[in-house]
């Protein structure tokens, strides 16, 4: 599979991360961490060893699983481990896991002694597509996401397919919503081929696809001055119906299963204002419910859409 080059860094395909092996071997890092929360710990750390081979000289950080855990205090948790750790300005963190581990391993790599090294290894469907590209970093507060973070790009980004197969249905389908989105914002072709893959068997050809029109975008707009907004087709509405769902419910939307709502919802005003045709809002939302809809009734969140 080829390699995307990003900004400043080169996103690797299907590499076995046999490249991360020689940038430990090259960069001579004080030291270096590993930072998952207790699920990746489980499900992907040993893999992940299996693939560096006889390399093992990392730290493991461990942290709690899940959205609520993306918070400053958690933060302050993790700048006193690697204090306590003695990390310097030549350190190197790895986040191996989700778009929490991602997100938040890379606000702290970002802000610790003004800027340490990171690197991303998404395990999760979303995290591939879309929170480990593009370099922004953060975290939530009052339950508001990424209130906090920075604009900082990682040493690299390593998508490997094989840790997906780790992942239950509901997850895929999570990380589903953003390739979605992604052929809807960009490329009809794409949006049109999605339409016959099935997300529990997703290949690499389609995430690569979706990693590179995200690339593309944040590449030409790295600090979302202007074209980047498109990446947030769903969100404005999503992340209100994902964080409400957060606080209100005992089990919260996952966060595509609300950006897919949203982009039902935005879609649905776009043809209210006339910039959608009647017949493209009814292919998205047939489509979209189609693959959500039972997450949409049990929610009842659409009532007013």
């Amino acid at each position: 599979m080829n390699k995307l080059d990003s900004a400043g860094h080169t996103i690797h395909f299907e590499a076995n991360l046999a490249p991360l092996v020689e940038i430990l071997e090259s960069n001579k890092y004080s030291k270096i961490f590993v930072f998952v929360d207790r699920n990746t710990s489980e499900l992907c750390l040993p893999q992940f060893q299996e693939m560096l081979g006889d390399f093992t000289g990392f730290d493991l950080i461990e942290t709690d699983p899940g959205e609520e855990n993306k918070s400053i205090d958690f933060c302050i948790g993790i700048w006193k481990t690697l204090l306590d750790f003695g990390a310097d300005r030549k350190c190197l963190m790895i986040n191996l896991g989700g778009g929490v581990i991602t997100d938040m391993g890379g606000f702290v790599a970002s802000t610790y002694k003004r800027g340490i090294d990171f690197i991303n290894i998404p395990t999760t469907l979303l995290s591939q597509v879309d929170a480990s590209v593009g370099g922004k970093t953060g975290i939530d507060v009052d339950n508001v996401k990424n209130m906090v973070g920075t604009f900082t790009l990682p040493q690299a980004v390593f998508i490997e397919t094989s840790f997906l197969n780790t992942l239950p249905k509901r997850e895929l389908l999570s990380g589903f919503a953003e390739m979605i989105k992604h052929g809807l914002i960009v490329d009809k072709d794409y949006y049109t081929e999605l339409q016959g893959v099935d997300y529990e068997k997703i290949e690499a050809k389609a995430i690569y696809r979706s990693v590179e029109i995200k690339n593309d975008v944040v590449t030409e707009d790295p600090h979302e001055k202007g074209l980047r907004k498109i990446l947030n087709y769903g969100h404005t509405i999503g992340h209100a119906i994902e964080t409400y769902s957060l606080i209100n419910d005992n089990a919260p939307l996952t966060h595509g299963e609300a950006i897919a709502i949203g982009m039902i919802c935005e879609a649905f005003l776009s043809a209210k204002n006339n910039t959608l045709s009647n017949e493209e809002l009814d292919n998205i939302s047939s489509y979209i419910l189609k693959l959500y809809l039972n997450i949409i009734l049990r929610k009842k969140v659409l009532t007013n859409c």
